[in-house]
């Protein structure tokens, strides 16, 4: 039985601000004040996990101990099929210290060229800590194959090289409030949300 999630306060334990945006918006229907790391001048934490799940618990576990509030994290990326799952779990470090998206995204296209396979997914593993060291993890995914050159300006990340099964459009293209419903994240929130906020 997960714990259920009864604060007012949550910390969402990223330094990204499209994907404390992200989060926000999909917590916004449950009344939960919304704080992000950021905000709190939290420091990061070394993400030396080997796996998504492993990156989520740390980022959580940190921000929970640091603010003394229940954290939220999520760890997530692009794995490519033909190039064995890269970038992974290196997802943002391939966009190096200056978050150069547009560049992680052309080395991407660079790493396929000649392959025909252009199937890849988004994973997303999402880690609720509290205080006292308590852990509920949640996987979600979202497959579909990759297109060049980016379209769309919506979204962050990979999003614009990135077509979900079932849509010609980019993730980068698509409306936000269509994208919740259907990405990586929003898979992996509708876990989180039946095991700890319907309760």
């Amino acid at each position: 039985m997960a714990r259920a999630f009864d604060a007012d306060t949550l910390v969402i334990a990223s330094h990204n601000p499209g994907k404390v945006r992200e989060i926000a918006d999909l917590l916004a229907p449950f009344g939960v004040e919304v704080v992000s790391a950021a905000a709190l001048d939290l420091p990061e934490p070394v993400e030396d996990g080997d796996s998504f799940a492993a990156n989520a618990a740390i980022k959580a576990r940190a921000a929970a101990r640091a603010s003394g509030l229940p954290a939220l994290a999520d760890d997530s990326g692009l794995a490519v099929e033909a190039l064995g799952g890269a970038p992974g779990i290196h997802s943002a470090r391939w966009a190096g210290p200056e978050k150069d998206f547009a560049a992680a995204m052309a080395a991407v296209e660079a790493k396929l060229a000649g392959q025909t396979d252009r199937r890849a997914h988004f994973a997303c593993v999402l880690a609720l800590a509290w205080p006292d060291g308590h852990l509920e993890s949640f996987e979600g995914r979202v497959d579909g194959a990759l297109v060049w050159p980016p379209r769309g300006d919506k979204g962050f990340g990979y999003d614009p090289i990135f077509a979900a099964d079932g849509y010609d459009v980019t993730f980068g293209e698509m409306d936000p409030a269509k994208k919740h419903t259907l990405s990586h994240r929003a898979d992996a929130f509708a876990k989180l949300v039946a095991a700890c906020f319907d309760s």
